[in-house]
């Protein structure tokens, strides 16, 4: 009785990493651009000791790696937001000063004229150098290639000039991984600066529209009710073992 004790406890408490990652999951469920992660399994794990080695516990197991799937789109028409294409992730700078790479699309233009994405990080070109805009009366427009055009809306007839390439690289057959922060990293990055060797796909954006999540909220909501049910079953085992192990032991004092 007491090893099923023990195994339903050790199950209940493995439950929580699958919980956390849910409650992570929903909110950012109105996050533009985020991706799910940290995909939870549970597996049986032989336990070792003295005696024979037949008892399995679950364990679980968590894996980091970031789910490039394409979300739901929202048309915005505004010319700073951009949803990346397939596998396409763009370069940003961490707080930290690393290289991170995101989907998040949502692009302003700080009070320095740096290019920043909505949670705050500037976002890099090709050279991974921090995009700076002319700011004033201009008008900004993105290309599917990522080039950045602007256009002086006192001169119109002297047309757009390009003036920086968005950093953005196909990530077809590379594994990210979430960092503490949001942001993506390669599994085996190419260099310490944490980029990757682009994918065979090409990397385009589309500008006007952002990238939604892809959080399923009642996929998620009904994976957080069979998570109560699990739970309540488990606890309910523990209960049921600890009244037979009274009925048990009052029989035993009756003999």
């Amino acid at each position: 009785m007491d090893r099923l004790i023990f195994t339903a406890a050790q199950a209940m408490s493995e439950y929580r990493l699958d919980r956390h990652n849910m409650t992570h999951e929903l909110a950012n469920i109105s996050t533009p651009g985020f991706k799910k992660a940290y995909e939870v399994a549970n597996k049986p794990v032989r336990t070792e000791g003295e005696g024979f080695d037949t008892r399995f516990l679950p364990r679980a197991f968590t894996s980091p790696l970031v789910d490039l799937e394409s979300g739901p789109r929202m048309v915005t028409g505004q010319p700073m937001d951009i949803a990346m294409d397939a596998n396409t992730v763009m370069p940003v700078r961490a707080e930290n000063g690393d290289i991170g790479w995101t989907r998040r699309g949502d692009l302003r233009l700080d009070p320095e004229g740096f290019l920043i994405t909505g949670e705050g990080h500037r976002v890099l070109d090709e050279t991974l150098v921090a995009i700076q805009l002319p700011q004033g009366s201009y008008g900004y427009e993105i290309s599917r290639e990522g080039s950045i055009f602007v256009r002086d809306e006192q001169n119109p007839e002297q047309g757009s000039v390009l003036v920086a390439n968005l950093g953005i690289k196909d990530a077809t057959g590379v594994d990210l991984l979430r960092r503490p922060d949001g942001l993506f990293q390669p599994l085996n990055p190419a260099d310490e600066g944490l980029d990757f060797v682009a994918g065979p796909g090409v990397a385009s954006v589309s500008s006007g529209i952002l990238e939604g999540s892809t959080v399923n909220a009642v996929e998620t909501l009904v994976k957080f009710i069979d998570h109560m049910r699990s739970f309540e079953m488990q606890t309910k085992i523990v209960t049921e073992m600890k009244e037979n192990d009274s009925s048990g032991a009052a029989m035993m004092r009756a003999s």
